[in-house]
C-alpha cells in the first residue's frame, strides 16, 4: 500500500471516528451503551462507525430520522372516530388509572369498554377462527403481518381472498420486507393478480438502508369490515400447523376482538398503510365504523415504534410490573429486556410479589437463547422462578395478579422496546386474567423449574457462550 493511500485511510478513519464519537456523545441516552459504542468505533476501524450508523443511532433525537422517510408517517397522527369516546373508561382504582393514563399519553389510545375478546391458544384455533371471519367479509379485509411465508396457509389465504375480491370486497395487505423476505416473485404476483393492494413496510433498498435494515414492522393485524380484529403473536407460517425442524409445531397466543377496540387497532393498520402506500389521497376515515357494544371487556391498545416519542412497550411492561400486588407471570421466547425492566421485576420479587418466567428450552435463535440464559442466575438469586417448557412457544404475555393481562406482538427485548413497530392489547378483565393464569399453571406443571444451585454448576463453556452472547443482546 502506498504512503498516499495509507494517509488517506488514516485521515478518513480519524474523521469518521471523531464524527461518530461526537454523535454518540450528543445523542446518546444511556452512558453504558454510549461507552460501548465509543469503544466499538475506536477499535473497529470503519466497521465500528458503520455498525453504529445502522444499529446505534438514537432516532428519537437524531433529526435526520424524522425529516426523511418518516415525514410522511408523521403527517397522519390519528383518525380515531368520536363514537369511541362513549366507551372510554375512567377507573376508580388509582393504580389502574395511572397505568391507563400512561398508555394513553405514550400511545394515543384510551381504555375502552364494550368489547368481546376471544383468546386463541394455538395456530390451528387461530387460523380456523380467522379464515371463518374472512369468509364472512362483505366490505374489506385489511391484513398486516411481519411474516408472510410461502406454504399451505398462505395459499389458503390467497384462495379466500380471490373469492372475496370477486364478490366486491376490498383487500389491502402490508408486510414487513425483512420478515416476509420470501413473499416476492410469483407468490406476490398471484395476490396482485386477484386485485389485492399490496405494499411492503420500509423495503430494504440501498437508498433507505438506514431506515429499513434495523427498523422492522413486527405487527400482526387483520381487520374485517371494521367489525372484527385479530392481533397477537401469530404470523402466517406453516410452523403453526405442522412440525418443522427441531422446534416442532410452534405454539402462540392470538386474539379475536369485537367492539370499540376494533377501531383503535384499525387506526394502527391505517396509519401504517398510509405510510407504506403510494396513495396520497387514501381516506382513512372512510374505513372507521361507528363503535358498537359487543361485550363487557375493557381493553386498551398499546402501539409503539422508533418514531414514537416514548418507548411505549417498555413503559407498558414496567408499569404493569409496578402495578403487581401478588403475582407476575411472563411467557416469552426472547426474554432479553434492558436493565430498567430487569430491575423492576427484581424489586417486585424482593418486595414479596411472586414472579414466574416461562420460556422454551429451545429457540430459533441460539444467540438469543444463550443471552437469555445469561440473566437467569441473577433473577433466581432474588427469588424469581424460571420454568423451561419442552415445546417452542412464540407467545408474548404479561399477566398481573388476576386482574390485567397483555397479549400482542411485543417481545421482552431491546428490539421490541426500541426498534420495532409493535402492537399489544392490554385487557383489564378478571375472567380473562384468571383463564390465562390457569393455562399458565398447567404449563408450568409440565415444565422443568430451574434450580439456582444446579444452574450454577453448568459448564464453563456454557457460561462463556452465555457471556459472549450478552454482548450482542441489544441487537438480538
Amino acid at each position: 500500500m502506498s504512503p498516499t493511500v495509507r494517509t488517506i485511510l488514516l485521515v478518513a478513519y480519524i474523521a469518521i471516528t471523531l464524527w461518530s464519537i461526537t454523535v454518540i456523545i450528543y445523542y446518546g441516552r444511556r452512558p453504558t451503551k454510549s461507552i460501548s459504542w465509543v469503544l466499538a468505533v475506536i477499535t473497529l476501524p470503519f466497521a465500528g462507525p458503520a455498525l453504529y450508523y445502522l444499529f446505534g443511532v438514537n432516532r428519537r433525537k437524531f433529526k435526520f430520522f424524522s425529516i426523511k422517510q418518516f415525514e410522511k408517517r408523521q403527517k397522519y397522527k390519528s383518525a380515531k372516530p368520536d363514537s369511541g369516546k362513549d366507551f372510554t373508561v375512567s377507573f376508580d382504582d388509582i393504580h389502574k388509572r395511572k397505568l391507563c393514563s400512561l398508555l394513553s399519553k405514550n400511545s394515543g389510545f384510551e381504555a375502552l369498554n364494550g368489547n368481546k375478546v376471544t383468546i386463541l391458544q394455538d395456530g390451528e384455533e387461530t387460523f380456523r377462527t380467522l379464515f371463518s371471519a374472512m369468509e364472512k367479509a362483505n366490505k374489506f379485509i385489511h391484513i398486516q403481518y411481519y411474516v408472510l411465508e410461502r406454504g399451505d396457509l398462505l395459499e389458503k389465504i390467497l384462495k379466500i381472498l380471490k373469492k372475496k375480491v370477486s364478490e366486491g370486497v376490498e383487500v389491502r395487505i402490508i408486510y414487513d420486507s425483512f420478515g416476509s423476505f420470501s413473499f416476492r416473485g410469483r407468490i406476490k404476483k398471484k395476490f396482485l393478480e386477484i386485485g389485492a393492494s399490496i405494499y411492503p413496510m420500509m423495503p430494504i433498498r440501498f437508498g433507505n438502508l438506514l431506515f429499513s435494515i434495523n427498523f422492522r414492522n413486527h405487527r400482526k393485524i387483520v381487520i374485517i369490515d371494521g367489525e372484527v380484529a385479530f392481533t397477537g403473536g401469530v404470523n402466517i407460517s406453516d410452523k403453526y400447523i405442522k412440525a418443522e425442524g427441531d422446534l416442532g409445531r410452534w405454539k402462540d397466543t392470538h386474539m379475536c376482538l369485537e367492539g370499540p377496540i376494533v377501531n383503535d387497532i384499525h387506526v394502527v393498520f391505517l396509519k401504517d398503510y398510509f405510510f407504506a402506500s403510494k396513495d396520497e389521497e387514501f381516506d382513512v376515515k372512510k374505513y372507521l365504523t361507528l363503535s358498537k357494544n359487543e361485550g363487557d371487556v375493557i381493553a386498551q391498545v398499546v402501539a409503539g415504534g422508533p418514531d414514537y416519542r416514548h418507548p411505549a412497550v417498555m413503559q407498558q411492561y414496567i408499569s404493569m410490573v409496578n402495578y403487581a400486588k401478588t403475582k407476575i407471570r411472563v411467557a416469552n421466547p426472547y426474554f432479553l429486556p434492558g436493565e430498567a425492566f430487569l430491575q423492576a421485576i427484581k424489586i417486585a420479587s424482593l418486595g414479596g410479589v411472586e414472579v414466574s418466567l416461562l420460556v422454551p428450552r429451545k429457540s430459533d435463535s441460539q444467540a438469543a437463547l444463550n443471552a437469555m440464559f445469561s440473566q437467569f442466575e441473577e433473577l433466581m438469586d432474588v427469588g424469581i422462578r424460571i420454568f423451561l417448557r419442552d415445546d417452542f412457544s412464540h407467545s408474548k404475555i404479561l399477566a398481573i395478579d388476576d386482574e390485567i393481562v397483555s397479549i400482542g406482538s411485543g417481545n421482552f427485548d431491546n428490539r421490541s422496546f426500541e426498534h420495532n413497530y409493535e402492537t399489544n392489547v392490554l385487557l383489564y378483565d378478571r375472567k380473562i386474567s384468571e383463564d390465562i393464569n390457569s393455562v399458565f399453571d398447567k404449563l408450568i406443571a409440565d415444565a422443568e423449574e430451574l434450580s439456582l444451585e444446579r444452574f450454577k454448576e453448568r459448564s464453563r463453556w456454557r457460561k462463556f457462550l452465555e457471556g459472549l452472547s450478552k454482548f450482542f443482546k441489544p441487537l438480538l
